[in-house]
């Protein structure tokens, strides 16, 4: 099952409501880079509201995710990040001190226009 993206502005939305398995997970990423590229998008926020548990091949496949679209000049803010995903990441060694987090979809691209416009 894809994960829609949507387009608003110069900003991709990502609403991951399903179960992420590593076929899904690798669709994903390759949906998104080709967005970004084929968009042009300044920026991208990832909700993960939903997600409640992840493994070590999706917590591996959401970092290079936000790594390669700052490669391809999109900054990406990730929102909802459940309790139970924080500490997985961590215990994984998967440290994001860099990446932009807010609680909900909607501060998220308040951060977002900060980040960008500021």
């Amino acid at each position: 099952m894809r994960i829609p993206i949507l387009k608003l502005q110069n900003y991709l939305l990502i609403s991951i409501q399903v179960d992420l398995d590593d076929q899904t997970a690798i669709e994903f990423q390759e949906d998104l880079l080709s967005q970004i590229y084929k968009s042009g998008a300044k920026g991208v926020v990832i909700d993960l509201t939903s997600v409640d548990i992840i493994d070590s091949f999706i917590a591996k496949v959401l970092s290079d995710v936000v790594t390669m679209s700052d490669l391809m000049g999109a900054k990406v803010v990730l929102t909802g990040i459940q309790p139970a995903v924080a500490m997985t990441l961590l215990e994984l060694g998967i440290h994001m001190q860099e990446v932009q987090t807010a609680l909900n979809l909607e501060q998220g691209l308040i951060k977002l226009r900060q980040e960008l416009e500021g």
